[in-house]
């Protein structure tokens, strides 16, 4: 992969905030749905979906893209965002999130919805499924890449770990995992309620490549995707550390704001932040 120019990050930037704007837009539009978690990956998905991903929106069955596995689910707001983007639907179909006969309903659909490549939801099933896909992959000697999001709340299920054990095993260096490692679950601190750390040296010992970046910096980001496709002999996880509801003050490291919708003066207020934030940093 090619290093990436100063314009690059700087279309990186707009793009994600565009991203955290329809967030919003749409969450509090539909009066349900989780506001934290999409806010907070938003610079990871403009990366994602925009830099990394082998992928032909016009075409979502093409044998040769990557596949992409959203285990943790809720964050489906950010998903559909990052996908109408792209050009895999029309931009005005995501102010139907959650509505009756939409698309785009709380969890995604294979059924409903071209391009995803699985229905997810129920935390710590994704992963199980991305390790199957990888070594599929392997079977048939094709050479695209499986990619999964996983939530840190999520990896206390015992299901990613089996995974875990199953991937590391194998050596499936075709396997991309990022974590959203935002230590907030939907009942607050993930170390107050069940304690992930040590988190490296876990996933060190189930024989896994492991990157830590920080999941708002987009050098950082590109870096670590680049050195997850690179790496050989092991699957690698990336450890994204990110802000809940990022850049969002009253919002941010908040777990009141996993999956609670804002109403009109806090959209408001929120996306006059996000606004404030991406004009600053540009």
């Amino acid at each position: 992969m090619e290093k990436p120019s100063t314009q690059t990050y700087e279309d990186l930037k707009e793009i994600a905030y565009t991203l955290r704007v329809e967030c919003v837009r749409m969450i509090h539009h539909a009066k349900s749905g989780h506001v934290g978690g999409s806010l907070g990956l938003a610079d990871v998905f403009a990366a994602l979906f925009f830099k990394i991903l082998r992928h032909d929106p016009s075409n979502p069955t093409w044998e040769e893209r990557d596949r992409f596995i959203l285990s943790n689910g809720h964050v489906a707001p950010l998903l559909y965002a990052s996908m109408a983007y792209s050009g895999y639907f029309p931009v005005d179909e995501l102010m139907t999130l959650r509505h009756l006969e939409s698309r785009l309903q709380g969890h995604p659909s294979r059924k409903n919805l071209p391009g995803i490549e699985i229905s997810t939801g129920s935390l710590g099933q994704g992963l199980g499924v991305a390790v199957g896909m990888a070594l599929a992959l392997r079977q048939k000697k094709q050479s695209h890449r499986i990619y999964c999001s996983i939530g840190d709340g999520e990896s206390q299920e015992g299901s990613i770990w089996e995974a875990a054990l199953s991937a590391g095993f194998h050596q499936l260096d075709n396997l991309t995992v990022f974590m959203d490692r935002n230590f907030i679950q939907i009942d607050g601190n993930t170390e107050e309620i069940v304690a992930l750390e040590p988190l490296v040296e876990k996933w060190e010992a189930f024989r896994w490549h492991v990157i830590e970046a920080n999941g708002h910096n987009f050098e950082s980001i590109m870096n670590a995707f680049e050195a997850a496709q690179t790496f050989k002999g092991k699957p690698s996880i990336i450890l994204f550390k990110t802000k809940l509801g990022y850049p969002v003050s009253f919002m941010e490291g908040n777990a009141k704001w996993h999956g609670t919708p804002p109403n009109d003066e806090e959209a408001q207020k929120a996306l006059e932040e996000i606004e404030h934030t991406y004009r600053e940093g540009r």
